[in-house]
């Protein structure tokens, strides 16, 4: 427990060091714009970097940052190690003013020490057995991605901006939002047909018929899960008429939730038993494997028990399952209250915290705002240099507000991924929709901590030396690193806020000419973007080699 808790405090370091190597980020367009005081201006983005927590509810980055290595090779040294590396990086590159990827830093030292740990005590392995090549694919790709995507939004903000007839900037200004709307539906409503497969245990059952292709029990399991996802997906598109609560009891009148019950209190069992922990044991020592089946028959013998869970109730199964596993006093308290589930509520639950209406109807005030700005300074009053120059400085605090929101509400979550992952490696949860609520409270609070310490050498970097920013490309490119940073969000996928506003910073830039982008900047931000994954890799193998002296 001592180690987890090392791991835990310095996952934490972690997040204020992100914060305040990150300030810059959030701050640096409205610093550089004297907009705002640097005081000022790490007050206001610390604010905003701790609101998220309030806003993301889904936390789909925590968990594709937690699932970045296959769940075997995950130990607590690895994530140790990985931990030490990201630290190393981030204060090397802010001691530097290098604006680098923390969340890539991240990623790169815990795979590292991955496979590491997977060549010292397994031998050569595939990389891809080692790490999730999906979720890294779809980061390595992000690091292009992502700054070109801002880097296009900004320039395309900044061109409408611009452009002198006021009826057709409104014109296009809708029909952008209208598509906008549209594509943030479209990811809630792939946010909840993920976490319905998920509930119905769809994508358990895919591995283990992966794992098990000749198993004739895992295909049934896999085709009734299916089949029952299949049947609850329609009652999904009354979402917004009946709110989660009335499709999830539709759902639980229309699918039984039978099986499912017997497959949670058997989770539940599993749990209290440390049967992941035997597994993980018996990975890499032959001799816990006969355990190992002991466990895992004595937990398949409970299947008929467990069918009864409705008619003799929780507390008696509780009382007959302790019985039978041989669990002390206390575990069989701990069953007593677990075993009082509610699937339906579970469900509701799962659906509700993939709505995004309020990112939806924010970023629908914010369009608002703009419009009215623009009707105000070009029809109600006459135009000015002066009085445009006022208005897009006043814009820019909403911007930045917008752009330390999506900051927070992506970078925080990286580190709960990591929490998280220790937590599962430990045994004190075994998924991560278990994660106690403390844990995104501290990685956002740590956040917002780490954003009032500033980052100063960083700001001149992005605020000065990559393109020279006025007020009005400053909001352009931070709310072009806004949008990114919530599409990105939506999508599951752990993107850089320092990639996401250089490439947006870029884009402004770009729109007046190209050699208004100091090119060699780029280019030596760019080499640092490419290092980060494989030094702290690197880094991260060596710590593990080196704390296996230790542990």
């Amino acid at each position: 427990m001592t180690l987890v808790i090392v791991i835990i405090a310095l996952a934490l370091i972690f997040d204020y060091i992100n914060g305040f190597h990150d300030a810059a980020n959030s701050i640096a367009t409205v610093v550089s714009t004297k907009v705002l005081t640097p005081l000022q201006a790490v007050l206001w983005a610390a604010v905003f970097n701790f609101a998220a927590f309030f806003i993301f509810k889904d936390h789909a980055v925590a968990n594709t940052i937690g699932k970045t290595v296959i769940d075997t090779y995950i130990t607590l040294p690895v994530i140790l190690a990985g931990l030490i590396a990201a630290i190393f990086w981030n204060l090397l590159t802010w001691w530097y003013g290098i604006p680098s990827s923390s969340s890539h830093t991240l990623i790169g030292g815990f795979a590292g020490a991955a496979v590491a740990h997977a060549y010292m005590t397994k031998g050569f392995v595939a990389f891809s057995s080692v790490v999730e090549m999906e979720k890294i694919v779809k980061t390595l790709l992000f690091i292009f991605l992502a700054p070109m995507i801002g880097m296009l939004i900004s320039m395309f903000i900044a061109l409408v901006t611009i452009h002198r007839n006021l009826w057709i900037k409104m014109g296009i200004i809708g029909v952008t939002f209208a598509a906008t709307w549209f594509m943030f539906l479209h990811f809630q409503q792939g946010k909840m047909e993920e976490n319905m497969q998920k509930f119905f245990r769809v994508d358990k059952y895919k591995k283990e018929v992966e794992k098990k292709p000749d198993s004739e029990e895992a295909k049934a399991k896999l085709e009734k899960a299916t089949a029952n996802y299949n049947k609850a997906l329609p009652f999904l598109k009354d979402y917004q008429q009946l709110g989660a609560d009335k499709v999830a009891e539709n759902i639980a009148v229309a699918v039984s939730f039978k099986d499912l019950e017997v497959s949670k209190l058997k989770d539940i069992v599993s749990k209290t038993a440390k049967l992941d922990r035997l597994k993980k044991e018996a990975f890499y020592d032959e001799t816990k494997k006969p355990a190992l089946e002991a466990l895992t028959a004595k937990i398949d013998g409970l299947k008929p028990l467990l069918k009864q869970h409705r008619e003799i109730g929780a507390d008696s199964l509780a009382i007959a399952v302790a019985h039978t596993m041989g669990f002390s006093g206390s575990d069989e308290d701990k069953l007593k209250k677990a075993f009082k589930i509610d699937l339906t509520k579970d469900l509701t639950k799962e659906i509700g915290k993939a709505d995004n209406s309020f990112l939806r109807y924010s970023l629908l005030c914010v369009v608002l705002i703009f419009v009215f700005s623009y009707i105000y300074v070009e029809k109600l009053r006459k135009p000015s240099a002066n009085r445009t120059a006022n208005m897009f400085k006043k814009l820019q605090l909403l911007s930045s507000a917008a752009f330390s929101l999506g900051h927070g509400g992506n970078d925080a979550q990286k580190v709960m991924g990591i929490i998280g992952a220790a937590l599962i490696a430990n045994g004190n949860i075994s998924d991560f929709k278990d994660l106690p609520s403390w844990v995104p409270l501290a990685c956002y609070g740590a956040i917002g901590l780490g954003t009032l310490s500033g980052g100063w050498k960083i700001v001149k970097t992005m605020g000065t030396r990559i393109t020279k920013v006025t007020p009005l490309e400053g909001v352009s490119a931070e709310t072009a690193g806004a949008v990114t940073l919530f599409m990105t969000e939506q999508m599951g996928i752990p993107v850089s806020t320092t990639h996401t506003i250089t490439g947006s910073i870029i884009g402004v830039g770009a729109t007046k000419r190209l050699s208004a982008v100091r090119w060699g900047v780029t280019r030596n931000l760019l080499v640092a973007w490419l290092l980060t994954i494989p030094v702290s890799a690197t880094v991260a193998g060596l710590c593990y080699w080196i704390l296996r002296f230790f542990m």
